[in-house]
């Protein structure tokens, strides 16, 4: 799509979003309600789509994409009287007589640009947010997952006109076409080098942006852990849709007591998880093969417990486990976003905790341990998106909390109510009356009333 075409859309969406329309509750409702039909309608098409792009087997594909994604519809919906009503608050003596109120108001146009590894859920679900905070939108999906983004230009196709929502396929040019115009509001899924060149076109406009980025996520194993518990839940976590995933378990830092006992449970689940997996039909594969080559390139052959084996035609890396790993290997280097994971070792848990704080604020931080004090010193201390306790990953799959990055992985945070919240402005309003009005803030001041506000305001 050319610049001159996207540039007379927005200006189309412009003018639907001034009518008001998008406003009214039951345009909001009506509009997840046929998003969510028309979802249901194509599961199958769906997962033949990211089979097709990734290799994601049916139950994956639901379990950690079309099912997460209808079940925050059907949140916002459910919610949508009570997230879109405005909330008095109690004000002050200076502003008696009066109330405050706080209103949710939308953006107005916003632009969604989503990435390949999840690419129905990251296209779709800030969609929804977007939609039921009162927006018009374009979605972006990625051209490294075509067949995902047919799937989902057709379905949005179907429900909305093009001066509602629009999906725009593509490659840089469409990237590069979309990032020129002047939007309302960005919301941006993929990597820290593209997330800076989307902040600093959104800086030429001062447009309001949402980063979710990504980063190494570490995992801390203490050796107060269940750690045959804590070696099941890091395999499922890390090797999930073939390590590329933006909060799997980057690489693991285990106290040096326990660290045999891990690599040993680590390498036995990963056997009983991915018994053959270079020939197994349910487990996907790299997304191309420069990242293939990338992910491949991290293995060093000595420091390999289990995996390391590859098919270069299949696209596809064994799940890896590396011990012995130092903060000087290139797996270290860099996110891995693929199934290698590497294992370093800690004699006290404050040298962890100083180890993950010396790197970049991570978009995820995973802690495994039976002590509370162990669990609230790496809490208190580690600066991160989000988490798990005794877990990997599954914060993402609850509308309870919010999702988002920090510092490098990200700013702003969505699902549920927050994504609600995210794709609108918090707008603050004072409501008065003029029955009574004191002169004590007009001119002139004398000592009087600068001693009457001073009680007022002390």
């Amino acid at each position: 799509m050319k610049e001159n075409e996207i540039s007379a859309i927005l200006e189309k969406q412009r003018a639907l979003f001034a009518s008001g329309v998008t406003l009214e509750r039951d345009y909001r409702a009506l509009a997840l309600d046929s998003l969510y039909d028309a979802v249901k309608e194509r599961e199958g098409d769906i997962a033949a789509a990211l089979y097709a792009d990734l290799g994601k087997p049916e139950g994956e594909a639901y379990m950690c994409e079309t099912g997460l994604l209808l079940n925050n519809i059907r949140c916002l919906r459910r919610h949508l009287g009570g997230l879109m009503r405005p909330k008095r608050v109690r004000t002050g003596l200076a502003q008696f007589p009066g109330h405050g109120e706080l209103r949710r108001v939308p953006y107005g146009t916003a632009l969604i640009m989503s990435p390949w590894n999840y690419p129905l859920l990251l296209t779709l679900e800030p969609l929804a947010a977007a939609l039921a905070a009162g927006n018009t939108a374009v979605v972006k999906p990625s051209a490294y997952s075509p067949a995902t983004s047919s799937v989902i230009a057709g379905l949005l196709g179907s429900v909305f006109t093009e001066d509602y929502v629009c999906c725009v396929t593509g490659g840089r040019e469409e990237n590069t076409a979309l990032l020129g115009q002047r939007w309302d509001k960005i919301f941006f899924t993929g990597g820290t080098k593209v997330g800076r060149e989307v902040l600093r076109s959104a800086a030429e406009n001062l447009t309001s942006v949402t980063l979710e980025l990504g980063g190494k996520s570490p995992v801390i194993v203490y050796d107060t852990a269940d750690i045959g518990l804590a070696a099941r839940r890091i395999v499922y976590g890390k090797f999930l849709n073939c390590g590329q995933t933006c909060v799997a378990p980057d690489y693991v830092l285990c106290d040096k007591k326990v660290s045999a006992a891990l690599v040993e449970e680590l390498r036995r689940e990963t056997a009983a998880q991915y018994p053959d997996a270079l020939s197994d039909p349910t487990y996907g594969r790299m997304v191309t093969r420069k990242h293939f080559e990338r992910v491949r390139a991290l293995i060093d052959p000595e420091k390999v417990v289990c995996g390391g084996g590859c098919d270069e035609g299949a696209l596809r890396i064994e799940p890896t486990v590396m011990a012995g790993v130092s903060l000087d290997d290139a797996v270290m280097g860099e996110e891995i976003f693929g199934p290698v994971l590497p294992i370093l070792t800690y004699e006290e848990l404050d040298e962890a905790v100083a180890m993950v704080e010396s790197r970049p604020r991570p978009l995820a931080l995973y802690l495994f341990t039976r002590s509370r004090e162990n669990k609230r010193r790496v809490l208190s201390r580690c600066r991160f998106g989000g988490g798990c306790v005794n877990d990997t990953i599954m914060h993402l799959t609850t509308d309870a909390l919010p999702f988002g990055g920090m510092g490098a992985s990200g700013m702003g945070a969505y699902h549920g109510r927050w994504g609600f919240e995210e794709f609108s402005h918090l707008e603050g309003i004072l409501h008065r009356g003029g029955a009574m009005d004191p002169d004590m803030r007009y001119r002139p001041c004398t000592d009087k009333k600068l001693g009457m506000i001073r009680k007022i305001l002390k």
